[in-house]
C-alpha cells in the first residue's frame, strides 16, 4: 500500500514538474516571439505654421497616439467590458471569458461578446498574420502570456486602444474621437465611448454613418454591459441608451490649396534631413512650417480665377513662389492651378525667364564691377553684333539712356550693349555667386535668351540680393521636426550669402522699385511697397504670341516670383498677352494678406548707404543775357543771367567764346547768375551757358550766345 502511495506520489510530482516545464516553456517561448519594433505603430505626423495652427496631416494610417493615463476612467471601462471583462484580472488568457462569450452569442444568434482576450487581440494584430490555424492560434496565446510577463496592463490597454481600427480610415481611439465626435478622446462622454468601443468588432457593421441602427444596438449593448459590470448605474445606463448618434464624419482631408507646400516639404526631409516620405507618413513628426496660411490660400484661391489670366488663352497655367528673405522661410508656394500631389511642380521647371534676368546678369554685375552707377549713360541704338540684332519693344531708340530709366522702361537695346560691355568673367561670377548656375554666354543672355532657363524657386532666391542688403538667402520649407517623443530632430538655420554690396542692392531696390511706379510693373495695384521686374518672352512661330510671362519682385519682408504659360506652347496654344498679367496677379495675393505693421513698412534705407536720387532734369538755356558794369576802383564787370532750372542739383559751365572757339571759364550750381569780373573793355568777349547733369557726367545743350556792349553801361543800344 505504501508503495502505491509512493508512485502516485511521484507520478503528481512528475505531473507538476511537466506542467511547469509547459508553462515556463510557453512563456520563454511567447516573450521570444515578442520584438517591440512591432508595437511601434503607424501614427499620423502633422504640420503645423508657426503660430502652432495645424495645416495638414501626413498618415497611411490615420493614427493619434494618446496615453491611457490622460484618457478618462470609463473610456477604458468601455472597451473592458466589450472586450475583456475579466483584462485585470487574467494572465493573457480567459477560458472563462471564452465560454461566456460563447454562450452569450448563442443566446443573442450573433457575435456580441469578443472570445479572444485584449492582450491576444493585440498580439494578433501586431505579431500574427488573419490566418486561423492551430499553430497561429498557439502562437497567439504564448505571445499574449509573454506580453502579460513583459509589460502592464495599462501599457497593455493603450498599446491596444492605439491600434484598433475605427472604421473611414481612422486608427487608435484619439482618431477615432476626432472623425466621429471632432473631440479629443479625453473628453469623450461615457455613450460616445461606448459607441466606439462597440465598432472595432466590425467597423463597417457598428459605424453610425453606415447603419446607424446596428450602432446603435451596438453602443447600448456596451452599455448594458457597463451595467452588468458595474461601471455604470442602471439609471445611468437606461439615461444613455435614450442618446442619439453622429450621422457624419468630421474628415480633416488637406486642402488643395497645401498640395505643393506639402510635397517640397516631404523633398526637403529627405533631401535635406535623410527623412524618406514613407518616415513621415508613418513616424508621427510634428513639423513646423514658415507658411503664412493667409497668402498659401490666397494664392490657391486667385490662380482659380480666369480673370487673373489672359482672355483666349484657354487653360493657361501658372507657378507663384514666395519666401522671406530675411529668414529664408518659404511663406507660400503653388506648383500649378490644378496641380496634382507627386505631380509636375512648375516651381522647379525651368522656363525662359525673359527681362526679369536683367537685374540679374546685367544691372547687378555691372553696379558690382565699379565702373557703372545708375545714372550711367548706356548706348540705346539699334546695333547689330554679328548675327544678333536686338530690338526694343516699340522699336524706339533714345541713342543715349540712363541705367535708370534703361531698367524701368526695360530697354533691351541697352542692356545688350552694356552686358557686352562687360567682362564675362564678371557676369558668370555674379551670377554664379547669387546661385545661379548658367553656362550661357552669349549676348541673349541679357535678355533671358537661355538654353535651359530658370525657374520661379531659382529667380526668387536670386533676387533676395536686392531685397537682402546684398546677401542672398537659402529658402527652407521646415523649420522645425519633433518626433513622436517631443525631441527636435531637425531646425533649419538662415543661411546666407554677401554678393554685392549694399549700396549697390539699395540702388537696386530703388530703381526696381520706379520699374512698380512708373515703369513696366505699374499693372495692378497694391497696399504694399514693391519693387520687381515684368518679363515677357516671345512664342516666335506665332506673330504677337507670348510664351512666358513673369513678374519678379519684393516687399521689405518677402521675395518672390510668378510665372504664367503653358507646359507646351504650341501654334494652337499659346498666351495672348504678356507680364501685365502676373503683375496684377502678384499685387493682388499681396493685397488678401491681412495687414500687419511690420510687412507693410516703407523700404528702410539701410545705414552707411546713400540714397538713390531723382534724375536730375536740367532743361535748356536760351535767354541768356550778358551786361557791362562798373565796380569801385574803375574796373569793369560782365553781368550774365539766364533762365535757371528748378532743379539746383543743375550745373551751369561758362564758356568764354573768341572767334567760334570756347574755353570754359568758371561754373555755377542752382543760380541763373554769374559776375565775371575785370574785363577788358577794349577786347570784348562772347559768353555761352552750358548746362551740365552731375549724374549722368554730361553736358546738355549750349546756351545762346551773348556779348555785353559799352552801350549797356551808358544806357546806348
Amino acid at each position: 500500500m505504501k508503495n502505491k502511495w509512493v508512485k502516485w506520489g511521484l507520478l503528481l510530482i512528475g505531473f507538476m514538474l511537466v506542467s511547469a516545464g509547459i508553462y515556463l516553456s510557453s512563456v520563454v517561448i511567447g516573450a521570444a516571439a515578442i520584438d517591440e519594433k512591432q508595437l511601434v505603430m503607424n501614427e499620423t505626423s502633422v504640420l503645423y505654421d508657426e503660430d502652432g495652427t495645424k495645416l495638414a496631416e501626413l498618415h497611411q494610417e490615420d493614427r493619434n497616439v494618446v496615453q491611457v493615463e490622460s484618457l478618462p476612467d470609463h473610456v477604458k471601462q468601455a472597451f473592458v467590458a466589450i472586450e475583456d471583462m475579466r483584462f485585470y484580472e487574467h494572465q493573457g488568457i480567459d477560458p472563462r471569458g471564452i465560454l461566456r462569450a460563447l454562450y452569450r452569442d448563442i443566446l443573442a444568434g450573433s457575435i456580441v461578446e469578443g472570445g479572444s482576450t485584449i492582450t491576444q487581440q493585440l498580439a494578433k494584430n501586431s505579431f500574427l498574420t488573419n490566418d486561423q490555424t492551430l499553430l497561429r492560434k498557439t502562437k497567439e496565446v504564448l505571445i499574449a502570456m509573454g506580453l502579460e510577463r513583459k509589460f502592464s496592463k495599462d501599457q497593455i490597454l493603450e498599446y491596444y486602444l492605439n491600434q484598433i481600427y475605427f472604421g473611414h480610415g481612422a486608427y487608435g481611439v484619439q482618431s477615432a474621437a476626432q472623425l466621429y465626435f471632432n473631440k479629443d478622446a479625453a473628453k469623450l462622454s461615457v455613450d460616445e465611448a461606448a459607441m466606439l468601443a462597440g465598432i472595432p468588432k466590425a467597423p463597417s457593421n457598428y459605424s453610425p454613418v453606415d447603419d446607424a441602427k446596428e450602432a446603435l444596438d451596438r453602443r447600448n449593448t456596451v452599455l448594458s454591459l457597463m451595467e452588468e459590470q458595474g461601471y455604470v448605474g442602471a439609471e445611468e445606463a437606461v439615461s444613455l441608451q435614450g442618446k442619439t448618434l453622429p450621422d457624419t464624419l468630421h474628415e480633416r482631408e488637406n486642402s488643395p490649396a497645401y498640395y505643393t507646400y506639402i510635397d517640397m516639404v516631404l523633398n526637403e526631409a529627405e533631401t535635406k534631413y535623410n527623412l524618406s516620405a514613407e518616415e513621415i507618413y508613418r513616424g508621427g513628426y510634428d513639423i513646423v512650417v514658415p507658411m503664412n496660411k493667409e497668402m498659401q490660400q490666397a494664392s490657391y484661391d486667385l490662380f482659380q480665377q480666369d480673370s487673373y489670366f489672359p482672355e483666349g488663352s484657354d487653360n493657361v497655367q501658372g507657378s507663384f513662389f514666395m519666401m522671406d528673405h530675411q529668414s529664408g522661410g518659404v511663406a507660400a508656394v503653388q506648383g500649378g492651378r490644378d496641380y496634382v500631389r507627386q505631380g509636375l511642380n512648375r516651381v522647379t521647371a525651368k522656363r525662359q525667364p525673359g527681362s526679369v534676368m536683367k537685374p540679374l546678369a546685367v544691372y547687378a554685375p555691372a553696379l558690382e564691377s565699379g565702373n557703372y552707377q545708375p545714372y550711367s549713360l548706356l548706348q540705346d541704338e539699334k546695333t547689330r553684333y554679328g548675327d544678333y540684332t536686338p530690338k526694343n519693344y516699340n522699336d524706339e531708340y533714345a541713342g543715349e539712356i540712363t541705367m535708370n530709366r534703361a531698367l524701368t522702361e526695360s530697354t533691351n537695346a541697352a542692356a545688350v550693349w552694356l552686358y557686352d560691355q562687360l567682362d564675362r568673367s564678371t557676369t558668370s561670377e555674379w551670377l554664379e555667386s547669387a546661385g545661379l548656375d548658367i553656362e550661357d554666354n552669349g549676348l541673349a543672355a541679357a535678355l533671358g535668351g537661355l538654353s535651359e532657363g530658370l525657374s520661379p524657386y531659382q529667380i526668387a532666391s536670386s533676387y533676395t540680393a536686392f531685397a537682402n542688403n546684398g546677401e542672398t538667402t537659402e529658402a527652407y520649407f521646415i523649420s522645425k521636426i519633433e518626433n513622436r517623443d517631443g525631441e527636435v530632430i531637425a531646425e533649419a538655420q538662415t543661411s546666407t550669402k554677401q554678393v554685392m554690396s549694399p549700396q549697390n542692392a539699395w540702388y537696386m531696390t530703388r530703381m526696381l522699385q520706379n520699374v512698380v511706379e512708373e515703369g513696366t510693373g505699374t499693372a495692378g495695384s497694391t497696399t504694399y511697397p514693391l519693387a520687381g521686374k515684368t518679363g515677357t518672352t516671345s512664342f516666335v512661330e506665332v506673330e504677337g504670341a507670348t510664351r512666358d510671362a513673369w513678374f519678379a519682385g519684393f516687399t521689405p519682408q518677402w521675395t518672390g516670383a510668378l510665372w504664367m504659360g503653358y507646359d507646351q506652347t504650341t501654334e494652337e496654344q499659346y498666351l495672348q498677352a504678356g507680364s501685365s498679367f502676373p503683375t496684377r496677379l502678384f499685387k493682388d495675393i499681396l493685397n488678401e494678406v491681412p495687414e500687419e505693421s511690420d510687412v507693410r513698412t516703407a523700404f528702410e534705407q539701410p545705414d552707411g548707404v546713400q540714397d538713390l536720387e531723382a534724375p536730375v532734369e536740367m532743361g535748356n538755356v536760351d535767354d541768356l543775357s550778358a551786361s557791362l558794369s562798373l565796380r569801385g576802383g574803375g574796373l569793369f564787370n560782365v553781368q550774365l543771367e539766364w533762365t535757371a532750372a528748378e532743379d539746383e542739383r543743375v550745373i551751369y559751365r561758362i564758356y568764354e567764346v573768341t572767334d567760334g572757339a570756347s574755353r570754359k571759364v568758371t561754373e555755377v550750381q542752382g543760380t541763373g547768375e554769374h559776375t565775371i569780373e575785370g574785363v577788358n573793355i577794349f577786347n570784348m568777349k562772347e559768353y555761352m551757358v552750358v548746362p551740365y547733369n552731375p549724374q549722368t557726367e554730361k553736358e546738355g545743350e549750349a546756351s545762346n550766345v551773348a556779348e555785353a556792349s559799352m552801350g549797356s553801361i551808358f544806357g546806348g543800344g
